[in-house]
């Protein structure tokens, strides 16, 4: 999957983005205060994605 699609989906889930770290980018949900880190990839394996989603407490991307 996109990265780009990837944070779309994570912005239209209420995250929003902590801090750009060197490697990956840090997301926070407010609702359930949660955080993740987005890798800084082209390509994320769907794996990493549904992963991400789950630690954030937001529906899995399809």
């Amino acid at each position: 999957m996109k990265r780009k699609d990837l944070i779309h989906h994570l912005i239209k889930e209420g995250c929003v983005l902590l801090r750009e770290g060197a490697k990956h980018s840090i997301f926070f949900n407010f609702p359930t205060k949660n955080t993740s880190s987005v890798p800084r990839h082209r390509e994320i394996n769907g794996f990493i994605a549904r992963k991400i989603c789950r630690d954030l407490g937001v529906a899995e991307i399809k």
